[in-house]
């Protein structure tokens, strides 16, 4: 019989996630799991207005929790992304591309309504420890 996995978890301090009880990124075994994540900084919204600016910091932050926990962007297997208006697509998926461009995760994008009309994009990821090794 084998002990329980390994389970860790790490809060990025945004209100919500006290509020409702969640943790910005869960690592159980090798896998890390992370919420849906906003362009809220400690000063609050970061980006207004500029799709591809809070794009850029939701994956900062993403990169940061998953480094917490273990692993790196190369290991990360899945992204969601949560745009709240669909013109704004491709400037987000440019920096979706930027980022992952070598890793090349599975994705799915879709227009979807938001926490606030000042959020224009939220992305969750995947990652499976050592996965980057592969590529």
């Amino acid at each position: 019989m084998t002990g329980k996995p390994y389970r860790a978890s790490v809060s990025s301090g945004t209100v919500w996630e006290d509020l409702a009880g969640y943790a910005r990124a869960v690592r159980i075994g090798e896998r890390i799991l992370v919420s849906g994540t906003t362009a809220t900084g400690p000063d609050g919204l970061v980006g207004r207005d500029d799709p591809a600016a809070q794009a850029r910091f939701i994956l900062d932050k993403i990169e940061g929790a998953i480094k917490q926990l273990g692993g790196s962007l190369r290991d990360v297997v899945r992204t969601r992304v949560y745009v709240s208006d669909i013109t704004h697509w491709e400037a987000v998926a440019r920096v979706h591309g930027e980022r992952f461009a070598g890793v090349r995760p599975a994705n799915t994008l879709v227009e979807a309504r938001l926490v606030g009309p000042e959020y224009l994009v939220e992305i969750e990821a995947e990652a499976i420890i050592g996965a980057g090794d592969a590529l």
